[in-house]
């Protein structure tokens, strides 16, 4: 199989689409629209559901060792955290970025120097970490940095909540994208993470994107060059429902997906209001949720 050498937003500089695609990012945020809320604001004046702004806030920046082992390398995945999330999980560890806003705002310009720099520290990708709210923002910096020199590929690190629209301005620019597959209840997504018909939006998210970057593909080196990653958290007494994402990845994405089951779930934040899921998962969870990954023809990979 042969391999593209470049990151996939360099050919759209080349063809002068990349600047295209930060005005019609923009214009997506104008009475903001970027994510399925819908909120429909002018976000300079008053706060929708994630409670960003119009300048991306970055919380930390650095090589991360923790991500997938296709990311990390030898050299660590360049992860920038953006602070806030347009999901809002009652159980989330980064709660004090996601929920409580903690970072510093930065430029367009600010951006693309923390992306180069990350290239520069030999990271294998730039890993945007919980980036729906800041799309716009990062799309600009993405241009800015790729005139300079940035070629490595970009992670699009999410919680999986993403409009259809939006994926399509980052087709040719997002080289590897990371969702997560929370759940397959919606009134569960609901309650746990503020978010109405999960399931279905997921679902068309996920066809989008393997649309986009296909399989996972990785280099001599075994470091990911290109391709869908999927995370899913095991959740306490099947929460997740975790049998009908593995089947729906198999069926409808392709059961060759990299799939990441992870089982570090810990009640967080305000977790412990919620029975449910005010303790770990057993170790008998996980494993069932092992089995199913395997009896849909899914390999699973776990952290």
């Amino acid at each position: 199989m042969k391999f593209q050498k470049e990151a996939s937003y360099r050919l759209l500089l080349d063809k002068g689409e990349l600047e295209e695609r930060v005005q019609q990012a923009y214009t997506l945020m104008k009475n903001c629209q970027l994510c399925p809320h819908l909120c429909r604001i002018n976000r300079d004046q008053k706060k929708g559901i994630c409670s960003a702004g119009t300048t991306a806030m970055v919380s930390s920046y650095g090589p991360h060792f923790g991500e997938e082992a296709p990311l990390v390398g030898t050299n660590g995945s360049g992860t920038i955290f953006f602070a806030f999330c347009n999901m809002k999980c009652v159980f989330c560890q980064n709660y004090e970025i996601s929920w409580g806003g903690e970072g510093e705002l930065v430029s367009p310009h600010e951006l693309a120097e923390i992306m180069l720099h990350l290239q520069g520290q030999g990271c294998h990708n730039v890993n945007l970490v919980t980036p729906t709210h800041f799309v716009p923002q990062i799309v600009e910096a993405v241009f800015i940095a790729a005139k300079i020199g940035l070629n490595v590929p970009l992670v699009y690190n999410c919680g999986g909540y993403e409009r259809i629209e939006t994926l399509k301005v980052l087709d040719g620019i997002i080289d590897i994208y990371m969702p997560d597959a929370k759940y397959n209840n919606s009134e569960i997504a609901k309650m746990l993470s503020g978010v109405t018909e999960y399931p279905q939006v997921i679902k068309l998210a996920l066809k989008e994107m393997h649309r986009q970057v296909g399989d996972l593909q990785v280099d001599h080196r075994g470091i990911a060059i290109r391709g869908l990653i999927i995370r899913h958290l095991v959740l306490p007494r099947g929460l997740a429902g975790t049998k009908d994402i593995m089947t729906f990845i198999a069926e409808e994405i392709s059961p060759k997906t990299f799939v990441n089951i992870m089982k570090q779930y810990r009640p967080e934040y305000k977790a412990f209001e919620y029975e449910d899921i005010n303790r770990p998962i057993s170790t008998k969870e996980f494993q069932e949720a092992l089995s199913f990954a395997e009896a849909a023809g899914l390999k699973s990979r776990k952290m």
